[in-house]
């Protein structure tokens, strides 16, 4: 995936004065509000817009948000989050993977906090966009913001609202290829983030038409990129080919957290979309089994994860879009009966505590990863709009958790 930053090896920071040097001046150069940041696989002609950034003074940390795993704490930090996010990247919105993140998230928040204005925004905006898809026709990223307008048509059944995500699919299924890059040998979800992208999308897309196809060729896309990225040992994905033979400094593979929290997010949301009598959930939920069991040994102290799943210790600074992803896929494991409640629930109070810990003052959610491919460096106040959207995703889903009934018992 082509790369809009530049890519930082963290043990080189560690060896040498001139690469810290390096990380301070991006710090700086990145801590004017509102900078510009180019989406991940984006080519030269497309605009660029506001992702984030990582001022060098984000002020305090919250003192008003809680950890407790109740409903009501939990909806407060998920509003002040969102209401700081909503407020600076508003007039941005845009049909970017960045942005679909986010209005998944936000769209999660008007779920919890009962306030519609922040599923309105991403509506209004999807009006405006005409209800279609980013410009590359089967290109994963590009039809990441189908989940929000599939949502809406659930609600409304609107059939204009999903013409141009159904016009899109359905010139992809009659030429599979990647079309940006025209090889029929590559997996058309080459990446692993693709997983959350798009697949998702073809799965409500065909619970909405009433036609199977959509899904029979997101089961097949998806198991082939498994094949490729998915090491069955380790229970992990690689982000790429290209990262299949590359190892951390202590030898062990990378894996990179977001990567992999992009998956076990797509995971989820898969096998929630599916019907409930559909044969192939088994082999999903055993793929979200595996990974979960794997990441949830990998857990820090803190109760996050490093951008670096088998070399935490060479990384600073846990890293919160991947960790949010992770909290979220568990605590959806946990309230559907997936995940086992023993193990699992203490991760997610931990990693929920993990989480509050990175709020500002004013709201801002820090220590998110800029865009990117691999674990990289960034500092505590760095945030992105995509891991704004993982976060209020797992806010809604723990929230959802604890308010439960049958839940309430085991987690107070």
């Amino acid at each position: 995936m082509f790369m809009p930053y530049p890519r930082f090896s963290l043990h080189s920071v560690i060896k040498t004065i001139a690469s810290t040097a390096a990380i301070i001046a991006i710090l700086l150069i990145s801590s004017q509000n509102l900078q510009p940041s180019p989406a991940q696989n984006v080519s030269a002609t497309q605009k660029e817009t506001y992702v984030g950034d990582a001022p060098a003074d984000p002020g305090p940390l919250a003192k008003d948000v809680s950890e407790a795993l109740q409903p009501q704490a939990i909806r407060h930090v998920v509003r002040k989050v969102a209401d700081w996010q909503l407020s600076r990247a508003q007039s941005h919105f845009n049909q970017d993977w960045t942005y679909a993140a986010l209005y998944r998230g936000l769209i999660a928040a008007s779920r919890a906090t009962g306030d519609s204005k922040y599923e309105d925004a991403v509506k209004h905006a999807s009006e405006r966009f005409q209800w279609k898809l980013g410009p590359r026709i089967a290109f994963a990223d590009d039809e990441a913001v189908a989940q929000s307008y599939l949502h809406f048509y659930f609600k409304s059944h609107d059939p204009s609202m999903i013409a141009p995500t159904k016009a899109a699919f359905d010139q992809t299924t009659s030429a599979p290829q990647d079309v940006e890059h025209q090889d029929p040998a590559k997996p058309l979800w080459w990446w692993c983030d693709a997983l959350f992208m798009a697949p998702v999308a073809w799965v409500e897309l065909s619970t909405a038409t009433g036609n199977p196809a959509y899904t029979d060729f997101m089961d097949k896309q998806w198991w082939i990129t498994s094949r490729l990225l998915y090491h069955p040992k380790d229970h992990l994905y690689s982000r790429d080919a290209t990262f299949l033979d590359r190892h951390e400094a202590n030898g062990e593979k990378v894996y990179w957290s977001r990567g992999n929290g992009w998956v076990l997010a797509g995971l989820s949301s898969v096998i929630e979309a599916l019907p409930a009598n559909d044969p192939r959930r088994t082999r999903f939920i055993e793929q979200f089994q595996q990974m979960a069991e794997r990441i949830a040994s990998l857990q820090g102290k803190d109760g996050l994860w490093r951008p670096g799943l088998l070399d935490a210790g060479a990384y600073p600074l846990p890293e919160v879009s991947g960790s949010a992803f992770f909290v979220y896929a568990f605590a959806w494991g946990l309230r559907n009966g997936v995940l086992d409640r023993r193990k699992f629930l203490p991760v997610v109070r931990s990693g929920w505590k993990g989480l509050t810990k990175h709020v500002y003052a004013d709201g801002r959610l820090g220590s998110i990863q800029p865009i990117g491919a691999t674990p990289g460096a960034y500092g505590p106040s760095a945030s992105y709009v995509f891991g704004v959207g993982a976060f209020l995703m797992a806010g809604t889903e723990v929230d959802a958790l604890a308010s439960a009934t049958h839940s309430k018992a085991a987690l107070h």
